[in-house]
């Protein structure tokens, strides 16, 4: 078993960092001490409401941590880890975060950004702002409601495992600011679909998940450029 010892007993921190070095070599204990705590919430909170069918806690650390970390490296660079509070310079917003993934992760590794997650059942929204609370994120929020609600835009966009893929992505692009990201934790044979959905996108070439065969996180990128005033 790759997880718990028992179910009430923590990981170790070097067993996480050991299942997270494919994905994030050299994570920081502080940084592994967070998700440790996340773990936990995920885990009891999961026993009576149904946030992950993955239920061995080891394989959530590679599934779920491991693959959001992942993208996190691809998306923001180096882990910006927590320093003097300053002005967020990135606005992320995880369309159908679910249990957190990859929003949160993202989030513990670049702590500057600003965090929204857009969950519209109720249930999964209450575990997100328990999220926020017990792990103390500044600059995070929970809108509860559809997307196409939440009348806001960011930078940076994720969708990891949502319904109604096509009509989601669509919409989802909607929400990118001017030369914003949207970034897709997808199988490999949803990646033409996913450009048909948004071929107003230009995309990276998709980069392959450690330790899997057929996920890949695909970036597509807003060719509008941000606003600059005249000078």
């Amino acid at each position: 078993m790759l997880g718990l010892a028992s179910q009430g007993t923590p990981m170790e921190l070097t067993r996480i960092g050991e299942l997270l070095g494919p994905f994030a070599p050299g994570v920081p204990l502080q940084l592994l001490a967070q998700i440790r705590l996340y773990l936990d919430l995920l885990l009891r909170w999961n026993a009576r409401t149904n946030l992950t069918a993955v239920r061995d806690p080891g394989q959530i650390v590679i599934r779920h941590f491991g693959e959001s970390l992942f993208a996190a490296r691809v998306l923001v660079g180096e882990a910006m880890l927590p320093g003097p509070p300053s002005q967020a310079t990135l606005h992320l917003a995880d369309i159908g975060s679910g249990a957190g993934f990859p929003g949160v992760p993202i989030k513990l590794f670049a702590p500057q950004c600003k965090l929204t997650l857009v969950e519209s059942q109720n249930k999964k929204a209450t575990f997100l702002r328990e999220v926020i609370r017990s792990l103390d994120l500044s600059n995070a929020e929970v809108f509860c409601g559809r997307a196409e609600h939440w009348g806001d835009t960011a930078e940076l966009v994720t969708l990891r495992a949502v319904e109604r893929f096509g009509q989601v992505l669509a919409m989802s692009t909607r929400l990118l600011a001017p030369g914003g990201r949207l970034a897709l934790l997808i199988g490999e044979d949803q990646l033409i679909r996913a450009r048909e959905n948004a071929p107003a996108l230009v995309w990276d070439d998709p980069y392959p998940i450690p330790g899997s065969t057929q996920r890949v996180l695909a970036v597509g990128r807003s060719q509008a450029q941000p606003y600059r005033p005249p000078i």
